[in-house]
């Protein structure tokens, strides 16, 4: 059943992305719902794994990989679109293809990918509860946010002629704190791959954020 809430997970980013570019503006008004319901989904893939026993090595690679596809999927729209700078969409995608190589190397040794972290600073960071839940609003918030101003100019051109500076500079500063999560959760996973040498480092199986 988690599997299957990822699975949708996957397929509702794909309606988002056709609704960005070919819905209507009046449409396009759900697109920012849409995004919250696509995280929040996240997190019932992961409730529904630890209630039904479903947690997995594969469960939780499937979790991260349909994440990552979410995340780079959707900054590489918004920078198209010219909602945040493309050089954010490239670092995620770069961040992501690093981060992800690395964990499966740990994969292949039956390391789950947030079990791989054995400092404490690396553990709070990337593995701790509280920094991927912060992590995953902050994303959530970030694209929902700017979709959500993406039909404004259309729908509202009023609004939009006062106050569409403004509303644009707090996509930007999320968008940056974002970016800020990013290197902070990122950085480590490179750091201590690269002091043990790839040692292993066996843990039990979970799912959870990226």
């Amino acid at each position: 059943m988690a599997n299957l809430i990822t699975t949708a997970r996957f397929l509702l980013l794909y309606v988002l992305v056709w609704m960005v570019y070919q819905a209507p503006p009046v449409w396009q008004l759900f697109d920012a719902p849409l995004v919250i319901a696509i995280f929040a989904l996240d997190g019932v893939d992961g409730y529904v794994a630890r209630r039904r026993g479903e947690s997995s090595l594969f469960g939780s690679v499937f979790d991260i990989a349909v994440d990552r596809v979410v995340e780079n999927v959707l900054w590489l729209v918004l920078g198209d679109i010219g909602l945040v700078p493309i050089w954010i969409a490239i670092l995620f995608i770069t961040r992501g293809f690093l981060v992800d190589s690395i964990r499966s190397q740990g994969a292949a040794r039956g390391e789950t990918p947030f079990g791989m972290m054995r400092s404490t600073l690396g553990r709070f960071l990337v593995s701790g509860r509280f920094m991927r839940a912060t992590y995953g609003v902050v994303k959530a918030v970030t694209f929902a946010w700017l979709l959500m101003i993406q039909p404004w100019p259309a729908v509202l051109p009023g609004i939009w002629a006062h106050w569409g500076a403004a509303l644009e500079g707090i996509g930007r500063a999320l968008a940056y704190t974002a970016v800020f999560f990013s290197l902070a959760r990122g950085v480590p996973v490179v750091w201590e791959f690269a002091l043990r040498g790839g040692h292993p480092r066996r843990a039990e199986p979970t799912r959870g954020a990226r």
